[in-house]
């Protein structure tokens, strides 16, 4: 599909962030009220090795040049499902929006056949009040998955000592610097969440090179948990939200035979002092609230609660061919 009249498209560039930045915000304001996106998140999302910024990324220009839209593709990790983001301005943006969608719809197909599948599950996000949003993906052919949540609680009057985890638990900051740590670290959170159906695994280099790609890494924010000195869960931190004020727990995983022991608490516990220390306000985290791990119980329990909650939709499409 083509722009209107008078618009254009090119890919985007690091340049682009302030831009871009602007353009997410503002949609994340009209659907939410606050804006929940950082100029980290679109560095991260430029930056992903999942993405080739000059194959899987579109920028939407209005007649006078301005960036009204940004649209991407993520979460591959070259598997058989990924995630389409189309951002556009709420008030001068819209027209690109259908023309964006329908581009990427084009470029999974593409990938579907240069990563050997022969579809691509396609998903999409829409946050609360996004109606017209909505109305595109279902007419795209996408149809209701799930929901997701966002959560978050104060760090009000949290200390940045941690309590003292149960009998036998021990959390201590990961060791950055020791490849057999963070492989370690890597199997116990690849093999806690294949406990999940949407799990697509990615092997040890691929995580490393996605760890890499980040913007920044606080490493003092991820965490082990061991009992009775085996390590046996995981957290992981993201410190792109900084200009929130916010600690954001990216993964936290505990291998199946641990869990309801307490470890998932206590490395909770354990980062949420650590944020508070940092003059955090709020620590914060999504679920999803099919998981059948039914983690948002935890989250309940360390005083979590959800500050808005989303749905995904999902489509499937034919890997292309040639001609």
């Amino acid at each position: 599909m083509r722009m209107p009249p008078g618009w254009s498209v090119r890919r985007p560039c690091l340049d682009d962030v302030p831009a871009i930045l602007a353009v997410v915000q503002a949609s994340d304001i009209a659907a939410l009220g606050h804006p929940d996106f950082s100029a980290d998140d679109v560095r991260e999302a430029l930056t992903s090795p999942d993405l080739d910024p000059d194959r899987d990324s579109w920028l939407a220009l209005g007649p006078d040049g301005e960036v009204r839209g940004w649209s991407y593709l993520e979460d591959s990790h070259r598997g058989p499902r990924e995630t389409v983001e189309v951002y556009v301005h709420p008030e001068r943006g819209l027209p690109a929006q259908v023309p964006l969608l329908t581009m990427q719809l084009a470029r999974s197909a593409e990938r579907a056949a240069e990563f050997g599948h022969a579809e691509m599950t396609v998903r999409a996000l829409a946050l609360p009040g996004e109606e017209r949003w909505i109305g595109v993906l279902r007419d795209a052919g996408f149809a209701f998955l799930k929901r997701y949540a966002r959560m978050r609680r104060s760090l009000a009057g949290v200390p940045a000592e941690p309590p003292p985890p149960p009998p036998g638990v021990l959390v201590r900051p990961v060791v950055a610097t020791d490849d057999a740590e963070l492989r370690t670290f890597h199997r116990i959170l690849d093999s806690a969440f294949r406990d999940t159906p949407d799990y697509q695994p990615a092997g040890y280099e691929q995580w490393r090179a996605q760890v890499a790609a980040l913007p920044s890494v606080a490493w003092d924010e991820w965490f082990v948990a061991e009992v009775d000195g085996e390590p046996v869960g995981i957290l992981q931190s993201a410190d792109q939200t900084l200009d929130q004020e916010e600690g954001w727990v990216k993964q936290l995983a505990v291998l199946r035979a641990y869990r309801r022991r307490g470890v998932g608490a206590a490395l909770l516990a354990r980062a949420f002092a650590c944020y508070a220390g940092k003059g955090r306000r709020y620590a914060g985290l999504g679920v999803d609230l099919s998981n059948p791990v039914e983690p948002v119980r935890l989250y309940r329990s360390v005083g979590m609660s959800p500050i808005y909650e989303a749905i995904v939709l999902e489509r499937s499409i034919a890997a292309a061919t040639d001609g």
